[in-house]
């Protein structure tokens, strides 16, 4: 099952400088609840890292922090500004198991084709040791589509996340819906999954 689709790797290749260098804010509200429930030190993969500021801010805060993206060229990017490897990894490639406490996947399982998204899922499940916890984010909506930039998005509702999580063991799934926004600065309804291994 294909987990990528290339025009949304295209644009991220072709953007990459200006994707890394805007400034993003960290999504504190969302990371702090995520690591309050990780003990100290724990080890975090963090899927589709970006410009690496949330990864920053996971190491500054003590955490074993491993920073990956699908993208060579942002991964580099993530890499000089962090000064520790980030690879480059493809979400359909993760093949740990039991290896995290936590795997941190802000915006950017939304790009995963909506029939490959439960085995990235499932990948994930089997990543995290027991008690591990997952966060990631989603733009809401009810059909699969494309943005203005062309990049895919699988667009889920709220009922369509928690069957796809539902298909794993997990100990708890929580679905918060806020408003936001994105790269393209537009009104966006988000729906912010954290889900715990039992």
């Amino acid at each position: 099952m294909v987990a990528k689709d290339d025009n949304t790797i295209g644009f991220y290749t072709d953007n990459a400088t200006a994707y890394t260098s805007r400034g993003q804010a960290v999504d504190r509200p969302h990371l702090e609840k995520f690591l309050a429930r990780l003990h100290e030190g724990a080890s975090i993969l963090e899927l589709g890292c970006g410009g690496g500021q949330d990864s920053e801010f996971m190491l500054a805060a003590g955490y074993d922090v491993h920073p990956t993206d699908g993208t060579p060229e942002i991964a580099k990017a993530a890499q000089a500004r962090l000064g520790i490897p980030v690879r480059t990894l493809l979400f359909e490639d993760i093949h740990e198991r039991e290896r995290y406490d936590g795997v941190w996947a802000n915006a950017c399982l939304l790009h995963v084709p909506r029939p490959a998204l439960p085995g990235i899922i499932g990948r994930i499940h089997i990543a995290l040791r027991k008690g591990g916890v997952f966060y990631a984010s989603f733009k809401a909506g009810e059909a699969e589509g494309r943005d203005m930039f062309g990049r895919y998005y699988n667009y889920p509702s709220k009922p369509w996340l928690e069957d796809v999580y539902g298909q794993f063991g997990w100990a708890t799934v929580e679905i918060e819906a806020r408003q936001g926004s994105g790269y393209d600065q537009l009104p966006t309804a988000w729906l912010h999954v954290t889900a715990t291994k039992p």
